[in-house]
């Protein structure tokens, strides 16, 4: 097998479908042994059935794994351990792929040998983009939105790609370990990061991972994030996540349990959110604000562990 497709789920069954068929529709060469295997975290659902018909319809090509244990980093590496491909890709169960998505994501890894690639993620808007939301410029609001755009040409990956458009050697995965559990998403929690931390775990072992902007992936907006509330609890769990994979640095100076850096750095945001009078870059402060918030609530529970 050469390649292998994982598809990670939990209670989406409705949007599922719109993301197999699309998958079902990819133009490859028919030498090219490959399949998609959809991990069902745990959904109450009619998630099986409707893996279970595409199982049907197209036998040999759909795979159904049930994880239990919830959490999307244990249905990814669940995934990975049940893979048969020497190439692993991922999307995710809301997006839907371009024909010649999976073609070009792995190209680079059979002609430049890199240990992977990460792919272009365009954002679509079903609904009339709110005025707060600002997509580009130093105050951008768009993380809590999945985006990934490096450009039109091929190159270097030196931040990290996105989980709903990525592929890697599965030896990869032997090599550096899977994905971090307590980093993934998970019912109640939006801590997040755990592709961007593999990611980043690559990159700094002197692996080579390469943007491929023809291997696009359209992720729909989902309506229920598009709230300040939604950006404000993503910026607080993005600051938790960071605090987790980095740590604070040795010899830290903390008060209370809290790094002094981070005592500064909120001062310093807070003040900035409290004087802007414009209203896009005064919440962009607010949610670095959330985002400290969350990298001190980090530390302060690492700080308690750790004594």
């Amino acid at each position: 097998m050469k390649v292998s497709i994982i598809v990670c789920t939990y209670n989406r069954a409705d949007v599922l479908v719109a993301a197999l068929r699309s998958l079902s529709r990819l133009k490859l060469p028919p030498d090219l042994t490959w399949e998609i295997l959809v991990v069902d975290n745990n959904s109450r659902d009619q998630t099986k059935s409707v893996v279970q018909s595409f199982c049907k319809e197209f036998p040999g090509r759909f795979r159904y794994l049930f994880e239990p244990q919830q959490g999307k980093s244990y249905a990814l590496n669940a995934g990975i351990r049940e893979a048969r491909g020497e190439i692993i890709a991922f999307t995710d169960d809301d997006a839907t792929v371009d024909p010649l998505w999976l073609l070009e994501l792995i190209c680079p890894i059979e002609q430049l040998g890199c240990a992977g690639t990460g792919g272009k993620i365009v954002p679509v808007w079903n609904f009339p983009k709110p005025d707060w939301i600002q997509l580009n410029g130093s105050h951008k609001s768009i993380p809590a939105i999945v985006h990934f755009d490096l450009g039109e040409e091929r190159c270097p990956i030196q931040t990290a790609a996105f989980g709903a458009n990525m592929a890697f050697r599965k030896e990869m995965f032997l090599r550096y370990g899977g994905f971090r559990p307590d980093l993934g998403p998970t019912v109640g929690s939006e801590i997040r990061g755990e592709d961007s931390e593999f990611c980043r775990r690559l990159i700094k072992a002197g692996e080579s991972l390469i943007y491929v902007p023809t291997a696009i992936v359209y992720h729909p907006v989902d309506r229920k994030r598009i709230s300040k509330s939604y950006f404000k609890a993503w910026s607080l769990g993005r600051g938790r996540a960071s605090m987790r994979e980095v740590g604070c640095p040795p010899g830290t100076i903390r008060y209370f349990g809290v790094p002094r850096y981070l005592l500064s750095i909120l001062v310093t945001t807070s003040l900035r959110w409290f004087f802007c009078l414009s209203s896009r870059p005064r919440f962009s402060y607010k949610l670095q604000v959330y985002e400290t918030i969350g990298q001190i609530m980090e530390s302060r529970k690492e700080s308690t562990v750790r004594v």
